[in-house]
């Protein structure tokens, strides 16, 4: 870390009339501000520590192959196993700084690969995306991807040791439910004795009745998309199957609601709606939650449903969450949660936290207006803090948006904010690295300090992430940009640090080395740290007013604090250094803190460096600082 332009000891007391004007509103208002939690301060929440998400897609994650052939089959371009998932890559995990293991694609999910030896029937490339297939496209809820397995006859076995293997690493599992579509071709084996697969007790013959698990189109057959932009599946490559056809009679909705037999290619035609008891018009036919439910914990609402009649399809996805919690899987995280009715959730998730009351439960959602009746009724855990945050830091770290905006977002969810969670990476979005976002993983620090340390929310990290990964392959079904969640593939920076195995980054460059070395020295600290669980007050709003020629739109400051630990955190988005400026922290974040007028010194907390202090005067602390490009501090007051 480089000094700042100042010496701490000889701090500057000129105020100008601005900063003097605000600060006296500061003093006038602090009396009011530290009794209430407002939308700048927020109160400390119960939990003990801070959760870390590693999602990792787990066909690529042990792969060494470095083909990556467009199309490429399993045996030009090779698969990960359960078994790459070592104790010493756990380990290694595990010391980045994770809590927890989201194993993406591990239900049984359709895929162009024979294993009608396992008595599996083949899947259709006119209804699989891609050819090693989307794990959203689920096709047996009771087993898993086959592709996965050393012995695709153990499959269901080698699964469970992983999960036992993540434990010993003390970590917690968790994987995918999708509970608003299954693949078109739908087939349990794996099922236990007395379940029927989804579907097997329909009347095809209307389009919905409460108890149907699908939604039908009589009298009319299904057929395949138009393809768009010279399309073919499997690349062209030659398949029995691909011909055009697939028999569906009487057609089904399509997973995204498409009521057409014949959907639009940019519809999700490789999977079917599931019928929560929606009628056609939007009406419900299930019992509906009181209003009074919202404040009520999940055994008042297990309670609730106990005697209800409910749709055969809640009764099955609940059936299939206490499946897999039986055998270890410590959460689940929910695709498209916002698309299925609340109740359900309501339903199912309590049942769930009866069996596991610690189970982490994390849905989908991109409805900001739909977040508190999914965490209050619904029982849910944690959403995707998406579309206002992520969607806010996303043109800050391309040099085209302004921090202003988080000062709002953060105000206007401070009663949720330990339940939204953080991502800059996930199989959804666009790469960090990739030309199409930041074009560089450096740009991604800052994103990443704020993200991680600005609520006591969980943070998600991508596999690859750490090293850069820029997701630039062409490698069939999707484009450039994200790592591909439908075809076999390598992933190259991920693969540099795997090592062939080995797990220890031997083969990193020097840049791939650093940035892990930011992301596990940030992840610690924020799991270790007290703070992240306490209070936040943001400092970017008087910043901006008193120090508007030096604290730009392309910076962001806040404190966190709580009895044991007090940290000013600022991050530097743009690619130049800040001119010298001191940060200004409020009287009313002063009083909170508990602190008195003197001289404080500041531990940086990912460099370990001291050359910063504080100085507060008259209640009002100022931090003689200068931001280098794309550098962010951690200060925590001594």
């Amino acid at each position: 870390m480089k000094k700042p332009i100042y010496k701490s000891n000889l701090i500057s007391l000129t105020i100008t009339a601005a900063t003097l004007a605000i600060l006296t509103a500061c003093a006038t208002t602090m009396q009011s501000e530290t009794k209430q939690t407002s939308s700048a301060m927020q109160m400390p929440h119960n939990t003990q520590q801070k959760a870390v998400v590693y999602q990792v897609f787990t066909r690529l994650f042990g792969n060494t192959n470095t083909t990556n052939k467009p199309w490429g089959t399993i045996e030009e371009n090779g698969v990960g196993k359960f078994a790459d998932f070592t104790e010493k890559a756990l380990s290694e995990i595990r010391n980045l700084g994770v809590t927890h293991i989201w194993y993406t694609g591990v239900p049984h999910h359709a895929v162009i690969n024979d294993y009608t030896a396992y008595g599996i029937s083949q899947d259709d490339p006119d209804v699989v995306k891609g050819r090693a297939g989307s794990p959203y496209a689920v096709k047996d809820y009771y087993s898993v991807n086959p592709d996965l397995a050393i012995d695709p006859a153990n499959r269901v076995a080698e699964f469970e040791a992983l999960i036992e293997r993540t434990h010993q690493q003390n970590m917690k599992v968790l994987i995918d439910i999708v509970p608003n579509h299954v693949a078109r071709q739908y087939q349990s084996l794996g099922k236990p004795a007395g379940v029927e697969d989804f579907g097997e007790s329909d009347d095809t013959s209307v389009e919905y009745a409460r108890d149907n698990n699908f939604y039908y189109i009589p009298g009319q057959e299904f057929a395949v998309p138009v393809a768009k932009n010279d399309y073919q599946p499997l690349g062209g490559d030659k398949h029995p199957l691909a011909d055009g056809q697939f028999t569906e009679i009487p057609a089904k909705w399509t997973g995204n609601g498409s009521r057409k037999a014949q959907p639009d290619f940019n519809d999700w035609y490789e999977t079917v709606k599931v019928n929560y008891g929606v009628r056609p018009d939007g009406s419900k036919d299930f019992p509906t939650l009181p209003a009074e439910y919202a404040k009520k914990d999940y055994r008042a609402h297990f309670k609730f449903w106990q005697g209800k009649s409910v749709p055969d399809s809640w009764i099955k996805f609940k059936d299939i969450a206490l499946f897999w919690t039986a055998k270890g899987v410590d959460g689940f995280r929910y695709d498209m949660a916002e698309m299925v009715p609340v109740e359900f959730w309501s339903y199912m998730n309590s049942a769930i936290k009866m069996e596991n009351p610690d189970a982490f439960l994390l849905a989908e959602i991109y409805n900001p207006k739909a977040y508190r009746d999914y965490i209050h009724l619904g029982k849910m855990d944690y959403l995707y803090d998406k579309v206002d945050f992520y969607d806010t830091l996303k043109p800050v770290m391309q040099g085209k948006g302004s921090t202003d905006n988080l000062v709002d977002i953060q105000a206007r969810f401070a009663d949720i904010e330990h339940h939204l969670l953080h991502f800059l990476d996930n199989h959804d979005e666009q790469r960090i690295a990739s030309p199409e976002f930041a074009g560089s993983a450096e740009k991604g620090k800052p994103a990443m300090v704020v993200s991680a340390t600005i609520s006591s929310s969980p943070m998600m990290i991508y596999f690859g992430q750490e090293v850069g990964e820029d997701g630039s392959e062409e490698t069939g079904f999707g484009d450039p940009s994200r790592t591909t969640i439908f075809d076999y593939a390598g992933v190259p920076a991920h693969q540099r640090w795997m090592n062939k195995g080995k797990f220890d980054g031997g083969q990193l460059t020097t840049e791939e080395k650093s940035l892990r070395d930011f992301y596990q020295k940030l992840l610690n600290f924020i799991t270790s740290s007290s703070a992240m669980m306490g209070e936040y007050a943001e400092l970017h709003s008087v910043n901006r007013s008193a120090n508007h020629q030096s604290y730009l739109a392309d910076m962001f400051a806040f404190a966190r604090f709580d009895a044991q630990q007090k940290l000013i955190i600022m991050a530097n988005f743009a690619q130049r250094k800040s001119d010298p400026f001191e940060l200004i922290v409020p009287a009313h974040v002063i009083i909170a803190m508990e602190l008195n007028d003197g001289t404080y010194t500041l531990l940086e907390k990912l460099s370990g460096a001291t050359d910063l202090q504080m100085n507060v005067v008259n209640g009002v602390g100022y931090i003689p600082v200068q931001l280098q490009s794309l550098q962010s501090f951690i200060l925590e007051i001594q």
